[in-house]
């Protein structure tokens, strides 16, 4: 309103100049002595300045050579004036033949403080509004900052909060601001219920959305808050949720909340029309560009004849058709899937179509709302640059990235014509989030027993995007520290570079009677093939010591002295050992979720090469891949296989240090190093003595708790694990003693059930598990295999 006033005043001021003549005849019958003052702006006259010098007020009534100063100019000067928040009040008149403008100038703000906040600490709500100490004080602008404060309480769930500003007069023109915030009560989402589902149960659905229902743990989380931001997002999840499973007719009709005042929140519904599942039919690329051979682009295609039909993959083979026509100089060439639905047979027909796009070009690229991270770090996951040609594929592709970087609490990339036709600007909008992490962990586990943690790790270094982390263990049977640090894009380029320093102490328990020590580093490189595929190489080096308890390293067995297996004496009394290898990794990952994934494969090939300096020789192989499959009513099936070898080199004998030494992570139902080769020496301490070669299967099935607390995030499962070790290829024979192994390749299995549990204090699972096939016993009858039937582990971060 005041705002108002003034422009009217203005306006007023300006008819009073012009005395309600329009052209310059006009303006000098009204006023006498016009002509000899609209020459120029030296003339004006200024009042009521303190701190504004009268030669800035001045320079606001602007002249060219040969302009005059008109009632037009002094309209915009005055409203140009009022627009620096510099002044409370302008006026201006004419007296004498001269311009006489006065002023009352602003307040100038000596501090801004905050009253009454304890949900929103002072130095979130001093970074959001505009105000600022020692700055012009603008009522306009401080109902914008009440306006503001009221929306970052909103989004927090506090939809009762009342804001008032407050001005505390310190004289010589100076005022304390200050914002009185009653907070009100948090107002929380008491139920999410939906409507038209039949498909998914409502807990599957909850899983998909962002948005989840106050309970127990809401203490430990702040998505249970209203947002409808939050609530819109969820919508368009939940629409990609049922086209990644084959319902091409998905609508999510619409999002409604509620507010119950007698449970004090809101009630959220989701009303759906899920139509009828669709499978792709006739699946084919089709190409209206000349120099575009269709058949070449066909092995990029995601989906095949027959399966459920998923948007997601025909996104995928949109995004990678596009990238390869761009690697072969068609960059304005455009895909286009076509889809074509057989509503009785129930498929798509999906047909991608490559144009000749309009040639279009990104003129700028605009970074926006990062305050931290620097502007290269967002400009480097795109895979096109100012100058190119523009793909809207390649800008969603870079969206994602963002998103998944972890930096940004929300990532927008937006477009709008630029200075011609066939040019585009592209925004990116970022709101940035907290990178850093200073936590405390504790937990325990059935082979580490207690153990705690201090880290400090940061996502985002210096606003460079890179990542450190430096963290310190101390448990009861293992301790030791690591160092870390990540670049992700050496030398500019998506090769991720990192380097580790590390030292850990394993001490003797009823798994083992020896003390190890490890201490090493190493460097890798990284980098992704495709956006399913990548590569790391790798180098490390460190050493391992064997320390024996003197009861222990004793030969032959005496009063008091059990002697170990000749395997691990040798390895004491040898000392330190280096080892330095080179290796490389390749890893295909179409996961849907990392943390908690539904469906997709993730696989891993490791190979080590030993014996680029150091004291050993050998060449190791791994290879793990697990398959999530989601089999319907909350159902996932896991299946886990997963195989080694290891064979040295150069004529020079394995070390027992270097055998694989299995147990639940191979079966579960038996304990660590439970599994192998294992010293049957009579008299001897029985330890494992490794193998040369391992496989293992598991099929499992997860499924949620029905009768417990959505908030608890707890899941049951049923498993079954088969898998073997065998082949000891170390030393035989050491100061005299023959050693005795047990080294059977018969299947080892167990079957069991778990209780997993993401719970506030970090994942948690509890497994029991009973072996169904041993090992056996050996001559003496004594069992070969160790058995742990029940195992937990689990921690917390604090």
């Amino acid at each position: 309103m005041r705002l108002l006033v003034r422009l009217l005043r203005g306006a007023g001021v300006a008819a009073a100049l012009i005395g309600g003549s329009v052209g310059i005849n006009g303006l000098s019958a009204a006023l006498p002595g016009a002509a000899a003052w609209a020459q120029a702006a030296s003339s004006i006259v200024v009042q009521g300045n303190r701190r504004v010098d009268a030669e800035t007020i001045r320079s606001y009534f602007r002249t060219g050579p040969g302009e005059r100063l008109d009632a037009v100019k002094i309209d915009e000067a005055y409203k140009a004036l009022l627009a620096t928040g510099l002044f409370e009040d302008v006026r201006i008149s004419q007296s004498g033949g001269r311009i006489v403008v006065t002023v009352v100038e602003a307040s100038v703000i000596n501090r801004i403080q905050f009253e009454g906040n304890r949900a929103v600490k002072d130095e979130q709500l001093s970074a959001e509004i505009q105000s600022k100490p020692r700055g012009p004080l603008s009522r306009q602008i401080v109902r914008a900052d009440v306006q503001r404060i009221i929306d970052i309480y909103r989004a927090a769930g506090r939809y009762n909060v009342r804001v008032e500003p407050k001005y505390i007069d310190r004289g010589n023109g100076r005022v304390d601001l200050v914002f009185e915030i009653d907070e009100g009560k948090k107002i929380t989402v008491k139920s999410i219920q939906f409507v038209g589902n039949r498909a998914f149960s409502a807990s599957r659905l909850r899983d998909v959305i962002k948005t989840s229902e106050s309970g127990l743990l809401s203490i430990f989380r702040s998505t249970d808050v209203y947002d409808p931001d939050r609530i819109e997002a969820d919508r368009d999840l939940l629409r990609r949720f049922y086209l990644r499973h084959g319902y091409a007719d998905v609508r999510i009709v619409s999002a409604v909340a509620q507010f119950d005042p007698s449970r004090n929140g809101f009630i959220v519904t989701f009303t759906i029309e899920e139509g009828e599942p669709y499978r792709f039919g006739v699946v084919d690329v089709q190409s209206n560009v000349r120099e575009v051979d269709p058949a070449a682009l066909r092995s990029l295609l995601k989906m095949r004849s027959g399966a459920t039909y998923d948007a997601e993959a025909v996104e995928k083979t949109v995004e990678s058709m596009s990238i390869e026509l761009a690697k072969r100089g068609y960059a304005f060439a455009q895909v286009r899937p076509r889809g074509d639905r057989n509503f009785e047979a129930r498929t798509v027909d999906v047909v991608f179509v490559v144009d000749q796009g309009p040639r279009t070009y990104i003129e700028r690229i605009v970074v926006r709302g990062n305050t931290r991270t620097r502007d290269y770090v967002i400009r480097r996951e795109f895979d096109i640059g100012e100058g190119d040609a523009y793909n809207q594929a390649l800008i969603d592709r870079a969206e994602r990235r963002l998103k998944n970087l972890a930096y940004f609490r929300s990532v927008r990339i937006t477009s709008e014509p630029g200075s011609a036709p066939d040019r585009v600007i592209v925004n990116v909008d970022v709101e940035e989030q907290s990178t850093g992490e200073f936590s405390v962990a504790g937990g325990y586990s059935t082979a580490d027993g207690f153990l705690a943690e201090v880290s400090v790790a940061e996502r985002n270094l210096l606003g460079r995007g890179q990542f450190a982390k430096a963290s310190v263990q101390y448990g009861q049977r293992a301790k030791g520290f690591e160092l870390s640090f990540v670049e992700p894009y050496l030398f500019d380029y998506r090769l991720a570079f990192g380097v580790d320093i590390f030292a850990r102490t394993i001490l003797p328990s009823s798994f083992q009677s020896y003390e190890l020590r490890t201490a090493g580093g190493a460097v890798r490189f990284g980098v992704p093939i495709t956006e399913e595929l990548s590569a790391q190489l790798r180098y490390s080096a460190y050493t391992r010591d064997i320390r024996l308890d003197p009861i222990f390293n004793c030969f032959p067995p005496s009063s008091g002295c059990t002697p170990a297996a000749p395997a691990l004496r040798q390895a004491a009394d040898a000392g330190s050992v280096l080892t330095s290898l080179v290796g490389y990794t390749l890893a295909y990952n179409t996961l849907d979720n990392n943390k908690n994934p539904t469906k997709g494969l993730l696989a891993e090939l490791k190979q080590d090469f030993a014996g680029v300096g150091g004291d050993v020789k050998f060449i190791r192989t791994t290879g793990d891949a697990r398959l999530y499959y989601e089999v319907g009513w909350d159902l996932i099936a896991l299946f886990r296989v997963q195989g080694g070898h290891i064979a040295s080199w150069g004529g020079q004998q394995l070390s027992m240090l270097d055998h694989f030494f299995m147990g639940p992570n191979l079966v579960r139902g038996f304990a660590p190093a439970g599994i192998g080769p294992r010293d049957i020496t009579p008299g001897s301490t029985r330890d494992a003595l490794g193998g040369t070669m391992y496989w293992g299967a598991t099929v499992e099935l997860q499924y949620p708790l029905f009768f417990a607390p959505k908030d608890f995030g707890m899941k049951a499962a049923v498993f079954a694990d088969a898998g073997s070790l065998w082949d000891y290829r170390g030393i035989e024979q050491f100061q005299g003693q023959t050693i005795i192994p047990s080294d059977k390749n018969v299947i080892r299995s167990s079957v069991g059930v778990g209780l997993i549990w993401e719970s506030p204090f970090g994942p948690l699972r509890f497994d029991y598990a009973i072996p169904v096939t041993t090992a056996g016993r050996d001559a003496n009858g004594q069992p070969i295999d160790r058995i742990q039937e029940f195992r937990f582990s689990g921690g917390t971060r604090f």
